[in-house]
């Protein structure tokens, strides 16, 4: 059971991030938390194997963001493509403007780190979900602001 319980996502976060998709006083019982755990595991998975398919068929060894793109449109899910397209070149506008704030505050034009705090870009996608864009090291985090 240890195995198995490895490769799923973690259930509080699944429980959280439903959570946030229902009306306050809605309910979700331990069932459908590990339902809805089961099938988000099952489709990173699906995902990312085709991805990777993609990507050994090129002889790359790095699957990225528009490997994933690729899988979703090529698997059929069209709509949860274009709105990861959009988020990817969101976020990597972001992280370009990121590293020239960088750069432009350390007086530097490597890649250094400087003490400069910058401001955490947020891209909001379908269903009112809002991400943001974090330092290395910081938590991934997602807000629902309805």
């Amino acid at each position: 059971m240890d195995g198995e319980q490895d490769r799923l996502l973690p259930i509080a976060n699944v429980g959280r991030m439903m959570k946030q998709t229902l009306p306050p006083t809605a309910k979700i019982s331990k069932e459908a938390k590990q339902t809805m755990q089961e099938c988000a595991t099952e489709f990173i998975s699906f995902v990312t194997g085709e991805a990777s398919d993609k990507c050994q068929k090129e002889n790359r060894k790095t699957v990225n963001g528009d490997d994933i793109c690729w899988a979703l449109s090529s698997l059929g899910f069209d709509d949860y493509a274009e709105a990861i397209v959009r988020y990817l070149h969101k976020y990597r506008e972001a992280e370009r403007e990121r590293s020239a704030n960088q750069h432009e505050a350390s007086g530097t034009d490597r890649g250094e780190e400087s003490n400069h705090e910058s401001k955490q870009p947020v891209f909001k996608v379908p269903g009112g979900l809002e991400f943001r864009v974090l330092d290395k090291g910081s938590s991934s985090s997602f807000t629902n602001p309805s």
